[in-house]
């Protein structure tokens, strides 16, 4: 059975999946403004912010699309975008090939996880000789099967994100990866909208793609803010990518819903706490509850007793703290007789109690 069969995926000595620590990756993306000092500077941001990894992406403008005036090529729709044509977008969004070595090289010391997304196969080329260790396919690429072909035929793991596509072309997708020799994947939720609303995440698939395909999921997150993220973590995403920027003050294409090195960190605190309240199946009293124990009702004697006299609603009641009988007991002891005097505020036991009830 491969092991994306089993549920997880291993990369660079960890292995993704449930039970396992929530992958984190920072989305580069164009947060670099087209300089290479603030790329590197966001690599240690991630650093210190707390992720396991940094994304790039790698195409030119030219591998992704034309330069072309025709309408076609103008982006509409409401977006942050609007009235630019693609290749202008992707101009000024696209990250350097030559770059890439050198931040590879910044983050493995930094202890940082690199990848990148490939739109082209030419990309794929170029990042197999740098040796990334994983390959991502972006949402818009998912049907683009001879792309998912060639990364899977690298032997390389597959992460998929999966925004806009039906349950068929997200099968589509994962069956030519495994035709193609893939026998890791994971799927990452994903909204495809920038910035995405929270009422359109539906973190409920999230459990239903891994149920569907037996595979790790994960987020990729487009949402402004922590919450989407830490909430998919408790829906069972194991992997969470989001875009990273030094600053949203800085223009660009993605600062506006990327998240600064502080709310990044306040993230990942966020996501880590969720893994340990998750915890497992439990019932009873946790190691740091047992102390709050003595603070449950019991039966106890509330007012003065002589021996002999008979207990009654005025002499015993179930209040805290839980030293006393349980309170299941209280309609038992009501009409036996006191064995001995019993002052008020004593919790009650059967050594107090003559179980032969008054007649």
């Amino acid at each position: 059975m491969s092991a994306s069969a089993n549920g997880v995926l291993h990369l660079t000595g960890r292995t993704i999946g449930p039970g396992h620590p929530v992958y984190i990756v920072a989305e580069i993306s164009a947060n670099h403004h087209q300089h290479f000092s603030q790329a590197a500077a966001l690599l240690k941001a991630a650093k210190e912010a707390g992720a396991d990894a940094v994304k790039l992406q790698t195409y030119t403008p030219d591998t992704l699309t034309l330069r072309c005036d025709r309408d076609y090529f103008r982006i509409t729709g409401n977006t942050l975008w609007d009235g630019r044509t693609l290749h202008e977008l992707y101009s000024e969004a696209y990250m350097p090939w030559s770059w890439q070595p050198r931040l590879k090289a910044i983050a493995e010391d930094l202890g940082l996880d690199f990848f990148s997304t490939a739109f082209d196969p030419s990309a794929v080329d170029f990042l197999e000789e740098l040796g990334v260790p994983v390959h991502k396919v972006a949402s818009f690429e998912i049907v683009d099967i001879p792309l998912i072909q060639k990364m899977a035929r690298t032997g390389k793991p597959l992460i998929i994100s999966t925004g806009m596509a039906t349950l068929a072309e997200i099968t589509e997708a994962v069956q030519a990866a495994r035709q193609a020799g893939a026998t890791q994947i994971a799927l990452l939720k994903c909204t495809s909208a920038y910035p995405a609303p929270p009422e359109e995440m539906h973190l409920r698939t999230i459990p239903h793609l891994s149920a569907t395909f037996g595979l790790p999921v994960g987020l990729s997150d487009h949402t402004l803010g922590i919450a989407v993220p830490a909430a998919a973590v408790a829906l069972g995403a194991c992997l969470v990518e989001k875009h990273l920027t030094l600053s949203r003050s800085h223009p660009g294409p993605d600062s506006a819903f990327s998240l600064e090195p502080h709310e990044f960190k306040t993230m990942v605190e966020a996501i880590r706490t969720v893994e340990r309240a998750l915890g497992e199946v439990h019932y009873g009293a946790g190691e740091h509850e047992a102390k709050s124990l003595a603070f449950r009702r019991s039966l106890f004697v509330i007012q003065d007793l002589k021996a002999g006299e008979t207990f009654t609603a005025e002499h015993v009641r179930s209040i805290r703290p839980g030293y006393g009988l349980h309170p299941r007991y209280l309609y038992d002891v009501i009409g036996c007789r006191a064995r001995h005097d019993i002052e008020r505020g004593t919790p009650l036991t059967w050594q107090m109690i003559d179980p032969q009830k008054e007649t």
